[in-house]
Parts: C-alpha cells; structure tokens; sequence
C-alpha cells in the first residue's frame, strides 16, 4: 500500500522498518473502516458475553488466549519476540497504560452509563492529535483538521445526546473516570508511534500489551471478587471467542500496523465511527431502539475524517 518503492530495510529482531507515509491511500482508508466495524460489533458482543462471563475476566482470558496466539502467529513469520532492541521498558509502559485504560473504563461503568462513557471514552482522538502536533515531528495539526475533529465528536454528541443530561456527583466520578482512559488510550498510541516501539513488528507491540495484561488481569478479577465464569452457553463463548481473534488479536495487530505507519491524527479520526456503527450494530443485531439522528452523525463524522484526510 502507498507510493513508497523498494524493499524495507530491516530492523534489529528480524522486523521491518516501516515506511512513513503522510497520507492515507484508498486501500488504507478501507481497512481502517473495516476495523471500525469490527470494533463496532465487538460493542455487540461485549453485550452478548457479560451476562456469562464478569469483565475483567473477561478482558483477563482474552489477553491470556490471544498472547498464545500472537506468539504462535510471530513464531511462524520467523520475528523475534525477545532481543535487545531497547523496546522493553517502554513496551512493559504501554501494557500498564491498557491495564489502566481497561480498569477505569470499567470502573467508570459502575458509576456513569455506557452512552455517557462512551462519549467521554471518544476524547482520545483530541489526545492524539494535540500530542502529536507537540511532540511528532511532521504531525502538525492544520486549521482543517482541528474542524474535522471537532465535526466528527459532534456526530457522537447527536448519536448519544439523549444521555447528556447534567450529570448527578456519582455520574460526574464515573465522566472523571472515562476521560482518564481516555487519556490513557492515547498517550499509550503516541508512545507507540513516536518510540522505538514504531520500529518493531506489530506482533511485537501487540505481545508486550497483552502479555501484562495477561499477568494482572485474571488476578484483579480474583481480588476484586468477579465470579469468572458464570454461564458458558454457546452464544457467551463465540462472543468471547469473537473478541480473542477477531478484535485483540486480528484487528489490534492491523492497528499497531498502521499506527507505525501513518500519521497518528489521520487513522485515529476513523476511530470516532466506532461508537456510531455500534448503535447501527446494536439495532441491527440486538433490536436495540435507533434514533433519527444516527445518519446525521454518521454523515458529520465522515465529513470531518475528510476534512483531517483531505490533501493539503
């Protein structure tokens, strides 16, 4: 994909360094809507998983299967996971910021509602792009750009307007909490595109997140007294198994793929029709209501990721 000509060099570890490009070509821009569905049904079927299976069970076990499965998958490219490349501690910091972003995004949910976490969740994109206008070089935000963000937040705010009520002092906490994973979300892909982690396998970015979260999760869950699981129909179990493969593993790999690659304003902007295609999926799937203004804010979002992808 690109315009980029000849072979990649190689990094230390049997990893490619990727080509930057600083826009996204067709292909690009159709896989990145790809992971948004996917991550839009993983709404779906986290809904459909919970009532088996406690959360952070949940997440543990996901992080526990898909580690195995991205190091059977590296195993066979012939990628070396283990090797001094000086990506270890700032690898061991991104899994600890999604053990954080994962623990508060949960624990915002026992005090706020999904619809108000979810809207407060979607300010990492402004997280990423303000960070990297400061700290990347090349990744500058234009006046344009700022609008199509701002654009593409205002389509969450009218899918999800009903929920934003003023918010009572527990609600207020459970926001608090939601804006911190927020937070967390991003700084933990500005770490990855603007470290040594940028030069690594996606394999390899991936495996550092999920083998801490596969240490600390199952134990968390333990402690704070989550029953695991509690009913294990077929249904609950292809939900979950649809979050191992689908999600962490398959779609996460294809994330750090692009983050690596692309300038981290341009991609994270697509993030935001996560949430909107997950009120169709939610329809569509779960005969949850639809309201009139969800191909509204499907329009204004895809509006604004034009406005921040659109040549200079």
């Amino acid at each position: 994909m690109g315009d980029a000509k000849g072979a990649a060099p190689r990094a230390q570890g049997g990893a490619s360094i990727p080509l930057r490009r600083d826009r996204l070509d067709a292909p690009v821009a159709a896989f990145l809507l790809f992971l948004c569905l996917i991550w839009a049904l993983n709404q779906v079927a986290i809904k459909l998983a919970l009532p088996g299976i406690s959360p952070i069970f949940l997440a543990g076990i996901r992080s526990v299967i898909a580690t195995g499965l991205v190091w059977a998958w590296a195993t066979w490219r012939g990628e070396r996971m283990f090797g001094r490349d000086g990506t270890l501690w700032v690898g061991l910091l991104t899994g600890v910021l999604f053990i954080g972003e994962s623990v508060t995004l949960y624990a915002a949910l026992t005090y706020t509602t999904a619809s108000r976490s979810i809207v407060f969740l979607y300010l990492s994109p402004f997280v990423i792009a303000g960070g990297a206008h400061f700290l990347i070089e090349g990744e500058r935000l234009k006046r344009g750009q700022v609008l199509g963000l701002l654009l593409a937040f205002s389509g969450i705010l009218i899918a999800f307007g009903d929920a934003l009520t003023l918010p009572s002092l527990r609600e207020f906490f459970g926001d608090l909490l939601a804006t911190i994973a927020a937070v967390l979300w991003g700084v933990s892909t500005l770490i990855v595109r603007g470290s040594r982690l940028a030069w690594s396998s996606p394999s390899k970015v991936l495996f550092y997140q999920l083998a801490v979260t596969a240490i600390a999760l199952p134990p968390l869950a333990w402690a704070v007294g989550e029953p695991g699981l509690t009913d294990p129909t077929p249904l609950v179990l292809g939900a979950a198994a649809f979050q191992t493969v689908v999600v962490v593993f398959f779609s996460y790999l294809g994330w750090f793929w692009l983050v690596a690659r692309y300038p981290a304003t341009r991609i994270s902007v697509f993030s935001f029709l996560t949430p909107v295609l997950g009120v169709a999926a939610g329809g569509l799937l779960l005969d949850e209501p639809i309201g009139p203004g969800l191909l509204v804010a499907l329009g204004m979002v895809g509006f604004g990721i034009y406005l921040v992808n659109r040549s200079r």
